[in-house]
């Protein structure tokens, strides 16, 4: 049976979601039968994903209400169909997102995943081991290579397709930055630290030559015979490299990382944002818990009426 247009986009969404976002089996599942539901929800009324409106999302919205779905189900719901029309923009799909001002019941954001410093440290220094001496030139070229995108990507707090999109006049390592293209091709210049810096003088000296061959490639990093590097391949990458830290990750969790590491050591978000690259500080604002959290400690620690005074109450008055 021949795949319908519907089927296709969703289809793609799914390896978006696996890829971009690094969402694990289940909720890659969930989401796509969210969409299937909607899909033959549109169906029924002569339409398909990509020519719904809003109205139809409100009918399908009021459908479900009306057969007794719980509000934590319907935001649920909500919330994959908007994630798949930004989706649709994104790719130039659609030109109008139907999902946009539609109430959903309130819920609380869920900060994303993200690795402990120490997971984290653990995955960049460990989970991609420098090549044996007896490895061939071309694995310890890919070995370098490696090291110097996990380094890039925790460093510059990047999504997977900016990093396979970088090119190596991006790159400012006198001035210990890079520019980075996100979204809608929108430009930001983002610091390196120490160690990206010196991962990525490495591969620039000794890995990206052997790797290119005789091509000539503008990328920065490059797959095997000078190819350009596909985003599955930073994901597979990054999840074999998170094996030695004992959790599964993916390029997304990375970027959470970075971002809920700075906040945790004082960052405020508008630094955040310019660095994650965000072009509305509410979406920025799902890191505020850990921003909370690390106010309360810091208050706990310096301010004097924090605690109650030892020994108040002893010794009554006179």
């Amino acid at each position: 049976m021949a795949t319908t247009a519907p089927e296709r986009v969703i289809a793609g969404f799914s390896i978006h979601l696996r890829v971009e976002k690094g969402l694990s089996p289940l909720t890659i599942t969930s989401y796509a039968g969210d969409l299937k539901i909607w899909a033959e929800f549109l169906a029924g009324r002569g339409l398909d994903v990509l020519t719904a409106q809003r109205k139809d999302l409100q009918a399908m919205m009021q459908h479900m209400q009306a057969h007794g779905l719980d509000a934590r189900t319907m935001a649920r719901k909500l919330s994959a169909l908007r994630h798949f029309y930004r989706y649709l923009l994104m790719e130039k799909l659609i030109e109008h997102d139907p999902t946009i001002d539609t109430d959903t019941p309130r819920q609380w954001k869920v900060l994303p995943k993200a690795l402990s410093e120490q997971e984290t440290t653990a995955l960049l220094e460990e989970g991609a081991p420098r090549a044996a001496t007896t490895a061939t030139a071309i694995q310890q070229a890919l070995a370098v290579r490696n090291r110097a995108m996990l380094e890039c990507l925790y460093a510059a707090a990047m999504r997977v397709s900016e990093l396979v999109d970088s090119r190596v006049e991006d790159l400012k390592l006198e001035s210990g930055s890079m520019m980075v293209r996100g979204k809608g091709d929108k430009e930001r210049i983002v610091p390196l630290g120490a160690p990206a810096q010196q991962a990525l003088r490495e591969y620039l000296q000794q890995a990206r030559g052997v790797i290119l061959g005789k091509r000539n490639s503008p990328h920065l990093f490059l797959a095997k015979g000078g190819h350009r590097l596909t985003r599955e391949r930073v994901w597979s990458i990054v999840d074999a490299a998170s094996k030695v830290a004992g959790r599964h990750a993916s390029p997304h969790m990375l970027r959470h990382s970075a971002a809920t590491h700075m906040v945790g050591h004082g960052a405020d978000l508008r630094t955040v944002q310019t660095v994650l690259g965000h072009a509305d500080i509410s979406t920025t604002q799902v890191y505020t818990h850990v921003a909370l959290d690390r106010l309360q400690q810091v208050y706990e620690a310096h301010h004097p009426r924090a605690h109650s005074r030892r020994g108040a109450g002893k010794g009554g008055g006179r």
